[in-house]
């Protein structure tokens, strides 16, 4: 054989030799889909009202004082007395109004509204909302709500029996609200931008600063960004830079994210959410369940014929125990896709995989995060 040939075998078996089995890649994300500018934050906003043109599912003014005085005090503001008589009206509820004022709105921008009753009202279906202010922190009025009520459940009920699907006393009024005074602050006025993660982790941080810097050192001629902890990055205006432009340019920077292991757990659903990191040591598990079923089947024993007896019941108990589950397997997570074989190779049901990854990670075997919900 040639020596080229065996130059070529020797470097084709090295290769099958280092090659890996299966490299684990990053996760790629725009910053603008990690992170979130904290001057552009939304606003809460908060106000009372009334829904009217309900038809008959509204509050009953015995039990809602406050809604009969809420009424009697818009009829006043609109000039009509209610001096003398008392209403029995069932088609107006008190409501709570809520919205989020979205970052930088401007007057006359419209946003959603969320109704919610207050009172004892059934139903807030084919009801319209009537003029509300909407006040935020501060005490201010930002904007005024109004519009008909979009209620996605529904009930119906009879003499003996009823049916509801749904939440009825609570609806939204799209695009219900129009949005009167506008935030103090400006975006034009900021001297810097802050980023603020909405998973904090340092390593994320620290790639997301050094990604910014490698284009600001291209773009600007040096660093302009700092990662203050695991949350918050600072990116520093260039004089020559316009905000808006780059602030565009940065959140379409694209950056390898990182994220602690961690399981998740939710009991009650039987959802269980294991991260790509998550490893586990070499343990042995064995997962057994002892069911046990207790029948009650009472017999009507009877007396024979003309024999003056009494009719009595005989108990009668059936027992049935089953076990199931009884194998023990080997679990060794290097991987996730590991971890899942083991913890299927068991053959249990979810229920039974959430006890052996709590019982898991209280034998010290799982390196990451268990959060239960």
């Amino acid at each position: 054989m040639k020596p080229l040939a065996l130059l070529r075998l020797a470097v084709c078996a090295l290769s099958l030799v280092i090659a890996p089995l299966e490299p684990v890649i990053a996760a790629n994300s725009r910053i603008k889909d990690i992170a979130s500018l904290q001057s552009g934050r939304d606003n809460q906003l908060i106000g009372y009202g009334l829904v009217v043109g309900l038809q008959g599912s509204g509050d009953s003014l015995r039990s809602s004082p406050f809604t009969d005085q809420s009424m009697r005090a818009m009829l006043q503001n609109l000039g009509i007395s209610t001096q003398g008589g008392q209403s029995n009206a069932k088609n107006v509820a008190a409501v709570m109004v809520t919205a989020n004022l979205p970052p930088f709105a401007s007057p006359g921008s419209r946003i959603d509204v969320t109704v919610s009753s207050l009172g004892d009202s059934s139903s807030l279906r084919g009801g319209t909302l009537v003029m509300t202010s909407l006040t935020g922190a501060d005490g201010q009025i930002y904007a005024v709500a109004q519009g008909s009520v979009v209620v996605s459940g529904f009930n119906a009920q009879g003499d003996a029996a009823s049916v509801q699907e749904g939440i009825t006393t609570s609806g939204r009024v799209p695009n219900g609200a129009i949005v009167e005074r506008e935030l103090p602050s400006r975006f034009k006025d900021a001297v810097n931008l802050v980023l603020q993660l909405r998973n904090p982790d340092f390593t994320t941080s620290l790639r997301i600063a050094d990604t910014i810097n490698a284009y600001a050192a291209a773009n600007y001629g040096g660093p302009i960004a700092e990662a203050r902890d695991s949350q918050e990055i600072v990116v520093q205006k260039p004089r020559t830079a316009d905000l808006a432009r780059l602030m565009a340019d940065v959140e379409n920077l694209v950056v390898a994210t990182d994220s602690p292991a961690r399981v998740v757990i939710n009991e009650r659903t039987g959802t269980i959410v294991i991260g790509a990191d998550v490893r586990v040591s070499r343990v042995a598990v064995s997962y057994g369940t002892l069911t046990v079923q207790v029948t009650e089947s009472p017999q009507v024993v009877q007396p024979e014929p003309f024999s003056r007896g009494e009719t009595a019941v005989q108990p009668q108990t059936d027992i049935f125990v089953q076990k199931e589950g009884d194998k023990i397997a080997i679990v060794d997570g290097p991987d996730l896709r590991t971890l899942v074989s083991g913890l299927n190779s068991i053959g249990v049901k979810p229920d039974g995989i959430i006890a052996i990854l709590q019982g898991i990670k209280s034998a010290g075997a799982m390196q990451a995060e268990l959060v239960l919900q």
